[in-house]
C-alpha cells in the first residue's frame, strides 16, 4: 500500500474521532505543532527512526514531547500509535490529509489566486464572494502574484484550474497560428 494511502487512512480515522469530540481545529493545531517540533529537532527525529533504539525509549521521548507541547491525550495516544506502527515518518502527510478532511467536514475549500499584479482587498473580496457563490462553500484564499502572467488571473480550486491569464491566451493564439 502506498504511503499516501496509509496517511489518508490514519487521517480519516483521526478526523472521525475529532468530529465526535468536537475538537477538529484543536487536533489540527496539535498535529502541526508536533510535526513542527520533530522537524526542528533532527536529533529527536533520528532517535525515533533509529531501529537500534528500544521502543520503550522512543515511547518515553514521544510522551515527553507530548507533555512539553501540552497536547491532548487523544493526539498523544495517536502519536504513540504512529510510533508503534512505524508510521511516524508519515506524520506530515497525515497532517496534510487531516487538513483536507477537516476542511471538507466544515464545508471549506482552499483556493489559490495568482495574478500578474497585486490585487486590492476589494478585488480579493469580490473574487472570494464569486467563488463562494459558484461552489456553495466557504472559500479560504491564498493570493499570489506572478508577473509572467502578463495580465489576468489563474485560480486553483482543488484539482481544477481556471486560467484567465493573458500569457495562456497568447500561447493558445500562437498554437492556432502555427497549425494554420
Amino acid at each position: 500500500m502506498s504511503t499516501n494511502a496509509i496517511a489518508r487512512r490514519y487521517a480519516k480515522a483521526l478526523i472521525q474521532i475529532a468530529v465526535d469530540q468536537n475538537s477538529v481545529e484543536q487536533y489540527y493545531t496539535e498535529l502541526s505543532g508536533f510535526s513542527s517540533a520533530l522537524e526542528c529537532s533532527p536529533e529527536a527525529t533520528e532517535l525515533l527512526s533509529d531501529p537500534g533504539i528500544r521502543i520503550e525509549v522512543k515511547r518515553e521521548v514521544v510522551k515527553d514531547l507530548v507533555a512539553r507541547l501540552e497536547i491532548a491525550k487523544t493526539i498523544g495516544d495517536f502519536m504513540l500509535l504512529l510510533l508503534d506502527k512505524k508510521r511516524l515518518d508519515s506524520l506530515s502527510q497525515i497532517t496534510s490529509n487531516y487538513r483536507s478532511y477537516a476542511d471538507d467536514a466544515a464545508g471549506i475549500l482552499r483556493s489559490t489566486i495568482t495574478s500578474a499584479l497585486p490585487l486590492t482587498d476589494a478585488q480579493v473580496k469580490e473574487m472570494r464572494t464569486a467563488l463562494e457563490k459558484t461552489t456553495g462553500k466557504k472559500i479560504i484564499l491564498d493570493v499570489a502574484t506572478d508577473p509572467s502572467l502578463i495580465g489576468g488571473v489563474v485560480t486553483r480550486i482543488g484539482d481544477k484550474v481556471l486560467d484567465g491569464s493573458i500569457k495562456t491566451q497568447l500561447v493558445k493564439i500562437q498554437d492556432i497560428l502555427q497549425k494554420g
